[in-house]
């Protein structure tokens, strides 16, 4: 574990439940785990708990053995909730007691709730989410909706964070809200680094838009091997440099139109709005880890002086 014995980690629950998306209850072990300091020491102890200790199963058709039962969320710092298929919850807004029992308790320590995909479920049958923002994944929308009419949900973005209480939205997002929990807990180096390790992309904003379905009518997704990442890449070698729009679209070898079109489908954003928040992680970057000057670190993202970048 930690190589500093003074050092203690900051201990991640993560509860699995019946049906659980195997794809989110790795999510956490791997990212968090992933976050280490400049002497290598991890800075989370993620463990897997289910209730009573017992084997789950997973949505993808084995057995989850965990070490731990409900009684790991009494000694957690965060807890986090992956994804279930369960239909009883899902359909009804069922769960079992003692796990809003054992989920109640820790949001009464204060203690750090977050969920993944479906996950919010869980929590807004136990009331943590009445009266505040979430976001689940968009094919749930109106299910929760109809289950928690209280609950301010937002479909349309990737997670929210609201303080204590953390939501994420389908799959790959929830990657995005643990590089956030690390980045706020320990900065943008140790989160870059993290991803990094995890083959990952280091940085998407929360409120960047989920990856709906468009209708009949509208534009279908992208030709196999047509794709703005190639151009995305060569952007963030470059933020220091003026990025216009056909530039960007001449290293996809595509119309303006065309790359203007499928940016968005890839990315959720706009051309420019992607560049802007990509100067920004790298100016965050950049004060967070060196004594640069302002006016140096502004002309580095490519905001030119340090005024701009205020």
């Amino acid at each position: 574990m930690c190589k500093n014995p003074a050092m203690t980690a900051h201990r991640v629950a993560v509860l699995a439940l019946d049906d659980v998306v195997a794809f989110d209850l790795g999510m956490a072990p791997q990212l968090l785990g992933a976050a280490r300091n400049g002497d290598g020491d991890r800075l989370y102890d993620v463990l897997v708990c289910t209730p009573g200790g017992a084997p789950v199963r997973a949505a993808a058709g084995f057995a989850v053995l965990a070490d731990h039962g409900l009684e790991l969320l009494e000694r957690a710092d965060t807890v986090i909730v992956p994804g279930i298929y369960d239909e009883r919850t899902l359909r009804d807004g069922w769960v079992a007691p003692e796990v809003r029992a054992a989920l109640l308790a820790a949001a009464a320590r204060g203690v750090r709730i977050m969920s993944i995909c479906s996950g919010a479920f869980v929590l807004g049958a136990c009331g943590l989410l009445d009266g505040r923002p979430a976001t689940t994944h968009w094919f749930y929308a109106e299910q929760f909706r109809r289950l928690f009419p209280t609950v301010a949900l937002d479909p349309d973005v990737l997670f929210v964070d609201d303080g204590d209480v953390l939501t994420s939205a389908g799959v790959a997002s929830g990657i995005d809200l643990c590089l956030h929990v690390i980045r706020t807990d320990h900065g943008s180096e140790i989160a870059n680094q993290a991803a990094r390790r995890c083959v990952v992309p280091s940085w998407r904003a929360g409120g960047q838009s989920q990856f709906m379905p468009r209708s009949a009518s509208g534009v279908g997704s992208p030709a196999l091997g047509a794709s703005t990442a190639g151009a995305q890449a060569w952007a963030l070698e470059r933020l220091d440099t003026p990025l216009d729009l056909r530039s960007l679209a001449e290293q996809a070898r595509m119309s303006v139109r065309t790359f203007t079109r499928r940016f968005r489908e890839e990315t959720g954003l706009s051309p420019a709005r992607w560049i802007a928040m990509q100067r920004v992680e790298h100016a965050r970057l950049l004060l967070e880890t060196t004594d640069l000057p302002i006016d140096v670190v502004a002309r580095h993202s490519g905001f030119g002086t340090g005024a701009a970048l205020g």
